[in-house]
């Protein structure tokens, strides 16, 4: 029982005695479990999760945190199960511990494939129990500190899955003393030879640096006494990691880095927090765009703080945060800084706390929206970096985003649906475009429309983790339900004068199952999305021996299909064009022009890939034509071109120049029409202008760009 003595110390301050005889008995459970077994350091096995409970215990956590953290590794290592732990300890803890046990004893295809899955779950755990991050991390804290024994390449692995993972996780939930062990634990086994490096040039700067930082303080001391405020002011050390940090992100000498002279001052109240601030303020000179208020606005973690810098005696930087006691104790401990898991009927959560739960139910969306556990990781890692901005809806609520958010990212933050019908911004009442940043302060208005739908060029600029999930789950849906409808009129065109619903059921049924789907649905959406042939699918239905081979009518096109069918952009086909399409595996129809150079390439064994198609009578949308344009280049030229092609109704989306000779210039537009009637005005337009020699519609525009560049 000597392992349990310290411990129990720890323990006796805040529990009460029944609770203490608790926790013992779960260490006598898991002792007992993990007898005979040792540690990569020699050491009995129990001394880790009896180190992890005393992590925790520093943070005065509840009887059954201590006692699942004591118990954390049985289920894993052990034959006790959770159904064991639950009728012993109570379902909380059995639910905790299973919470924090990995996955090794599941079989996954690959190792990146099982963290992931593990990390998956530790995730969704947290969004039931935050006490089970709690115990994780404390797990990983004794870890880092017993790293010493393993080898260095899983040394490093460790370190850098901690500096990736756990440590931006610490400082989302605000346990900064955590968060900073991590880090300073995880550069070491990462970089040895440059920790050891700056610690020893740190060590020799700040004894350099003993009398500028006493004099500095006592002269804040002196002005703080003189304007009546109650203090307590310390140097603040700069951390190893942060300091490696700085000098490798913004390209710092190391003096540069120490030559800022870091002070806390802790106060007794909010007031007494903004008089400090005015003192110093008076004391030395403001450095102009450096000061945060993190009181009135608090980071997303709970964190609340007067951030100002000054120019110190003889012009030397000085950093000063100001607090209470009651936010420095929350700076350290985040959400475990006060007593979370007590009847709280009282309303008594903290910031930190109604943040970090806000986060966490976050993730729960995250898990539900992600394909794969790798896009849930990459999610959630995106989530946890902390540079964030704050603006406004028009109704003053605040909206917090990460830094370089968008409109997207705003209209997401604000609801799914105002996201999903997002079609135009206002920004301080004006026209603003959605790809471009958002900073803090501005009040943000979006416009919908009950007809919008996500873009997939969004994906392209939007920066949180929500509205990523929400595009892509809306486009995932999206598409399937635009395969089953080009699947069904796909596969009812094959059928030719047989029709579908005249097929009979018991043939569907074995058609499924000879493709091995799960439904006729799942058969037409591949059927849409191209890895089914349409032909193939028909003769199976009607029997091997029917002749579907040759067929007159032809699939006609609306150009409203969406995703699934896409137009080429080697040939540029629009309406009234003689056209066909390709069968493209995952992408569904690509349109060509009939006699397309990239249709005669497909070689004989593609050719059941081709479906010839037409366009419907009533086709609706614009679509992209290439012209190419020799012409003479003077003075306000391209300008003329332009405005021409303005006042025939058409749009500019691409543009490629190449010189002929001296003077002569081929140019290559890629125009916005509805029809091939609408591109004969154009180019009929663009002939007559005087300094134009010849117009053809071209479909090669992309070989004038690659000639272009090389010459560069």
């Amino acid at each position: 029982m000597y392992l349990f003595e310290g411990l129990k110390q720890k323990l006796e301050i805040y529990l009460p005695s029944n609770r203490v005889a608790d926790t013992e008995r779960a260490f006598i459970v898991a002792r007992d479990a993990h007898s005979g077994q040792m540690r990569s350091s020699g050491d009995p096995y129990i001394t880790h999760p009896v180190a992890v409970a005393a992590i925790l215990a520093d943070m005065r956590l509840d009887h059954e945190t201590i006692m699942a953290a004591l118990l954390h590794d049985v289920i894993e290592d052990t034959d006790h199960s959770k159904e064991d732990l639950s009728k012993e300890f109570g379902e909380t803890v059995g639910e905790l511990v299973e919470g924090v046990s990995k996955l090794d004893k599941i079989h996954f295809s690959s190792k990146q494939e099982a963290q992931a899955e593990n990390f998956r779950k530790m995730m969704m755990a947290m969004v039931q129990d935050i006490r089970v991050i709690l115990i994780k991390l404390a797990d990983r804290t004794h870890n880092m500190r017993t790293l010493g024994s393993l080898r260095p390449d899983k040394r490093r692995r460790i370190a850098r899955e901690t500096l990736d993972i756990y440590s931006p996780i610490a400082h989302r939930l605000g346990i900064h003393d955590i968060k900073n062990e991590l880090e300073e634990l995880g550069f070491q086994a990462m970089y040895p030879l440059r920790y050891r490096a700056l610690k020893g040039a740190v060590k020799q700067a700040r004894g350099n640096r003993k009398e500028v930082i006493e004099n500095t303080k006592k002269e804040v001391e002196s002005r703080l006494a003189e304007a009546g405020i109650k203090a307590e002011t310390t140097g603040r050390e700069k951390h190893l990691y942060s300091i490696y940090q700085k000098m490798k992100n913004k390209e710092l000498m190391f003096n540069e880095v120490m030559d800022i002279y870091a002070f806390r001052v802790i106060v007794d109240s909010v007031d007494h927090c903004y008089r400090a601030l005015g003192a110093m303020h008076g004391l030395y000179k403001p450095i102009d765009n450096r000061f945060k208020d993190y009181i009135a606005i608090p980071r997303t973690n709970g964190y609340q703080s007067l951030h100002t810098s000054l120019i110190g005696p003889h012009g030397i930087p000085v950093e000063i945060q100001i607090r209470t006691q009651e936010m420095n104790q929350m700076a350290d401990k985040g959400v475990a800084a006060h007593w979370l898991y007590k009847d709280s009927d009282d309303g008594s959560d903290t910031t930190a706390q109604v943040r970090a739960r806000k986060w966490m139910q976050s993730l729960l969306e995250l898990q539900q929206s992600a394909s794969s556990s790798f896009e849930f990781i990459e999610n959630v890692k995106t989530d946890l970096f902390p540079d964030e901005i704050y603006v406004f809806t028009p109704n003053g609520r605040i909206i917090e985003l990460p830094l370089g958010a968008t409109a997207v990212d705003f209209a997401y933050a604000v609801h799914t649906d105002v996201g999903n019908s997002c079609v135009g911004v206002k920004v301080e009442r004006r026209p603003f475009s959605l790809s471009k940043p958002l900073v803090n302060g501005q009040t943000v208005e979006i416009i919908t429309s009950p007809r919008a739908k996500p873009n997939a060029n969004w994906l392209n600029f939007v920066v949180s983790a929500r509205a990523r999930a929400h595009i892509r789950h809306y486009l995932k849906n999206q598409r399937s339900e635009e395969a089953v409808v080009m699947g069904n009129r796909l596969l009812r065109h094959a059928l030719g004068k047989v029709k579908l619903d005249e097929v009979p059921q018991v043939d569907i049924d074995r058609v499924v199952v000879e493709t091995k789907h799960n439904n006729f649905t799942e058969l037409l959406a591949d059927i849409g999305l191209g890895n089914e042939l349409s032909a193939i699918v028909a003769r199976r239905l009607l029997g091997e021996s029917t002749d579907l081979e040759h067929k007159e009518n032809k699939v006609a096109i609306r150009g409203t299909e969406g995703l699934l069918v896409t137009y080429s952009r080697c040939c540029h086909p629009i309406p009234d064009d003689e056209i066909v399409a390709v069968l493209s595996p995952g992408r569904g129809l690509v349109i060509h022009q009939t006699g397309c150079s990239n249709i005669r390439k497909l070689s004989k064994e593609e050719s059941h890939r081709v479906l010839t198609m037409q366009w419907d009578n009533d086709v609706s949308g614009n679509f992209h034509a290439s012209v190419r344009i020799e012409l003479i280049n003077r003075q306000g030229t391209l300008a003329t071109l332009t405005s021409t092609v303005a006042a025939a109704g058409s749009d500019i989306v691409g543009l490629q120049t190449e010189e002929k000779e001296s003077n002569v210039y081929y140019i290559d537009i890629e125009l916005t029409i509805k029809n091939r009637l609408q591109l004969a005005n154009v180019m009929r337009k663009i002939r007559i202008m005087p300094e134009v020699q010849r117009v053809s519609r071209h479909s090669q525009a992309k070989k004038i760009s690659s000639k272009t560049n090389s010459k560069k």
